[in-house]
């Protein structure tokens, strides 16, 4: 019994010891990845849009930069489930808040409980989508007058902008790759023997 007890504490010293590593180079570049993303979209709002209205900086970007800079081979994180994730929640949330504009509390669940359900069916699951489609419905008035131009700026935009940021930054190095597709990974370091690779 007391060797079993001992295996398992052991066990369970290991585990610990590995799960607390410190790897400072993955978190070096979760951290350029992240501050250029967010960075270059704050940037591009400070210079297009009024300091009290922060059109382009939407709180799911946030949410969004943690999956595809901190933990990059999630499902989750992948360009299908970053952009397509965004997109269709953003049009489920406008879609809602047109539909029932009087009733916020009716339209906003409706907006999040509906955008998974079509990132289910879509294969697109991406937490932060759900995020997007709630801002679409709760926003300040600037951002509802937007509509369907909301679908196209901020989130269309502004999810290229961080997924071209976490394509440069974690394929900078041998030891991180995105996105997780090999054949992309082999396409981007320049391997590939035709354009079929993709």
């Amino acid at each position: 019994m007391r060797h079993k007890i001992r295996r398992h504490v052991r066990k369970a010293k290991y585990i610990f010891y590995k799960e607390t590593l410190v790897d400072f180079r993955e978190h070096l570049w979760t951290f350029i990845g992240a501050f250029l993303g967010i960075g270059i979209i704050g940037f591009i709002n400070s210079k297009y849009f009024t300091a009290y209205e922060n059109l382009f900086m939407i709180g799911s970007f946030g949410a969004s930069s943690v999956l595809i800079y901190g933990i990059i081979n999630s499902p989750l994180a992948q360009p299908r489930n970053l952009i397509g994730g965004h997109v269709l929640c953003a049009i489920v949330g406008v879609t809602m808040h047109k539909l029932i504009p009087g009733e916020v509390w009716l339209s906003a669940a409706l907006a999040v409980s509906l955008s998974i359900v079509v990132m289910q069916i879509t294969k697109t699951l991406h937490p932060p989508g759900g995020a997007t489609a709630l801002i679409a419905t709760t926003g300040t008035a600037k951002i509802n007058a937007l509509g369907y131009f909301y679908v196209l700026s901020p989130i269309f935009t502004g999810v290229m902008i961080l997924f071209i940021v976490a394509v440069i930054c974690n394929n900078a190095t041998p030891h991180r790759r995105y996105p997780a597709n090999k054949n992309w990974y082999k396409f981007w370091r320049g391997k590939h023997r035709n354009s079929k690779a993709l």
